[in-house]
């Protein structure tokens, strides 16, 4: 019996394979360890930014496409849902209430305001455009909080495709970058002050990282004021996906009525209701709690450092997965449209945010 059952148990270490999602995962590290490596060499380039990029350029890379589509997909999927909440519960600890309180109600109405422009504007020309699925919503979320992160929050509770955060995600990635290098350029024929400066590129860049890319090239007062600036939109997540939350379930409820009324009874075999979404997403609540947690100082400096490290990891690699779901040729359809809904959306948040720090400051 013995040397029977020996062999048997040797085949079965022999045809051990790791979970599914940890092929993907892995490649999601690599592609982190890579995105690092081009964040040391060219400093101006976000982590996140190259994060994204480095995934597009996995999915269409030869040799790479076929891990990417086939055994790597599903870890890749779970890191760019998974792994964004994460990143979105320790994005939390970088908003301190006190900090927004000193900026004063006048910024804070001055964002609001610019948010709901840009929110409102992008959303109805990306629906009068024709654009696909949750396309305009996503990229109105984008544009108007906290591009990727505010992506990834409210793809997970309206339940879009995959493609389409991952449309959305790369345009939004693209014209942050190119924020880095043009809005520099306009701060002195624009006329801004160092301060008005930072609150600009405050309240019109879209990531955390290309906001202080972007900020530190006018000084500290600059960077400090746009940090300040860029977390309240950053703050605004959370009543955002919680309105969106509450509207999926209303829509679930109305299309629930017209089908039962449409069908009669249900069919034998159908499946059962689907799960409505949370009013307020579990990510969400933890991010509020990470912001009641920094807001009473009592992490230490080396806590913050530490979550802020792991906080970039995570999206890190959440962006990875989700550049990796980017299928070029199936762009062509729709990228003409795509490209300028994120024109206008650029000029509508910049001109807004222009136009609020000149009567705030």
């Amino acid at each position: 019996m013995t040397l029977t059952a020996a062999p048997g148990r040797a085949r079965q270490a022999a045809g051990w394979r790791p979970p599914a999602p940890a092929y993907g995962l892995g490649l999601a590290a690599a592609g982190v360890g890579a995105a690092w490596g081009v964040h040391r060499l060219l400093p101006a380039v976000p982590l996140l930014t190259a994060a994204v990029v480095l995934g597009i350029v996995a999915a269409h890379l030869p040799g790479a496409r076929g891990l990417v589509r086939g055994v790597c997909r599903a870890g890749l999927s779970l890191a760019g849902k998974r792994l964004m909440r994460l990143g979105i519960v320790l994005l939390g600890l970088k908003l301190s209430l006190n900090d927004v309180l000193g900026l004063g109600w006048a910024t804070v109405a001055m964002v609001l305001g610019v948010v709901a422009a840009t929110f409102c504007g992008t959303w109805w020309l990306g629906r009068r455009m024709g654009l696909s699925g949750d396309q305009p919503l996503l990229i109105a979320t984008g544009y108007s909080i906290c591009g990727a992160s505010a992506i990834g929050a409210v793809g997970e509770v309206s339940d879009s495709d995959e493609r389409d955060v991952a449309t959305s995600v790369a345009l939004v990635t693209l014209c942050g970058t190119l924020a880095i290098a043009v809005l520099p350029l306009l701060q002195h024929p624009l006329g801004l002050g160092d301060e008005a400066f930072g609150r600009w590129v405050g309240a019109s860049v879209h990531d955390v990282g290309q906001v202080v890319a972007t900020a530190q090239t006018a000084g500290p007062s600059a960077l400090g004021d746009a940090v300040l600036v860029k977390l309240v939109r950053v703050a605004l997540l959370a009543p955002l996906v919680a309105v969106l939350a509450t509207s999926v379930r209303a829509r679930g409820r109305t299309r629930k009525a017209e089908g039962e009324q449409a069908q009669g009874e249900r069919a034998p075999g159908e499946q059962a209701e689907r799960r409505r979404p949370p009013l307020v997403p579990l990510f969400v609540l933890g991010f509020l709690a990470m912001t009641a947690l920094r807001s009473t100082d009592v992490l230490s400096t080396t806590v913050l450092d530490s979550a802020a490290t792991a906080q970039e990891l995570l999206l890190a690699a959440a962006l990875f997965g989700l550049g990796s779901a980017v299928h070029l040729p199936s762009l062509t359809r729709t990228g003409a449209r795509v490209a300028a809904l994120g024109l206008c959306a650029w000029v509508v948040i910049a001109g807004a945010s222009y136009g609020g720090v000149l009567l705030t400051t």
